[in-house]
């Protein structure tokens, strides 16, 4: 069954979801959660990814996010990418983390934008089957910033929920609404088994049917690398292209490196498609600073301009989907 395609454009907001391969944990500790949250604040920086609300658990976590650049594929590249990365070297494992591909789901704002809020904060209670105080407690939810429990996070929008409640008496309001529960409609459309990638009511799914030949579509056919690929992936992929070592690829040798091609490519593949910054790249190859990575990503960015590099591009592209 082909897997449903999904849809980009400016401002749109999603409700993504991923777990962990297995349902295995994903975050151990403080040190994990407080990963993610590093990761997600780089996403908000280089992607202008608007975080409306969170909530981590220990095998899974859900997503509130607004794109202005209509780049959703890109911000979670770098969310579930570079996150992997982070687990793996406090975990001190490696390969992939996530199931797979993350569930993002199309939300019709005005509609259900202020509902889903409620349905990610009080996830921690009704996961657990327990009573509303784990709410008010719960650490790794933007819900204790939205009561005034806690600081928010610098990236954090809130005031695009409290506009639809009120801002009078905001924090109260918004305790009283969450405790009020998941209405029907939402706990219908999160029902086990629905796989439908679009909430909203007729006139919004109307539209979004009629203008789609406007928004970017996203499905099995658009080129991608590893989705949520771990750094161990992409240099295992390019060394079986190029038929080298791994460890010249992944260790600084001495003397001069133009020619080493397989490592800057993988480089690239780290900047590119896993959505890796560029100080995080030159730490992961040994490399003195952002400067040494720009340098090499110049190179094979001029080599792939030339065409010299279609072929291994092509083959990468087939081992990596």
């Amino acid at each position: 069954m082909p897997r449903p395609t999904r849809i980009q454009y400016e401002n749109a907001f999603y409700h993504v979801m991923n777990r962990g391969r297995g349902r295995c944990t994903i975050f151990h500790g403080d040190d994990y959660y407080r990963a993610f949250l590093d990761t997600v604040a780089e996403a908000h920086k280089r992607f202008s990814a608007k975080v409306h609300a969170y909530c981590l658990m220990s095998n899974h976590y859900h997503l509130l996010v607004e794109t202005p650049l209509a780049n959703l594929d890109r911000i979670m590249r770098h969310i579930n990418g570079v996150y992997t990365q982070r687990y793996n070297r406090l975990k001190k494992t490696d390969g992939p983390l996530f199931r797979g591909r993350y569930k993002a789901i199309l939300v019709d704002e005005d509609a259900y934008l202020l509902q889903l809020s409620r349905y990610i904060h009080r996830n921690p209670a009704e996961a657990k089957g327990v009573s509303d105080h784990v709410l008010d407690d719960y650490q790794w939810s933007s819900y204790r910033a939205y009561i005034n429990k806690a600081s928010p996070e610098p990236w954090l929008n809130r005031e695009k929920i409290y506009g639809m409640l009120g801002t009078h008496q905001k924090y109260s309001r918004y305790h009283a609404f969450v405790a009020s529960g998941v209405d029907e409609d939402i706990k219908r459309f999160y029902s086990k088994g629905n796989v439908a990638t679009v909430l909203g009511d007729k006139d919004f799914k109307s539209d979004i049917h009629e203008q789609k030949d406007a928004f970017q579509i996203l499905n099995d056919t658009t080129p991608s690398v590893l989705q949520s690929a771990s750094i161990d992936e992409i240099l295992s992929a390019v060394a079986q292209v190029f038929d080298v070592p791994l460890d010249s690829i992944r260790e600084r040798s001495l003397g001069r490196q133009e020619k080493n091609i397989p490592r800057k490519l993988a480089m690239y593949y780290c900047f590119e498609k896993a959505g890796v910054s560029l100080g995080e790249i030159a730490k992961i190859f040994g490399l003195k600073g952002a400067s040494s990575v720009s340098s090499a990503l110049h190179t094979i960015k001029k080599r792939i301009a030339s065409g010299e590099l279609s072929e291994v591009m092509n083959r990468m592209s087939e081992m990596c989907q």
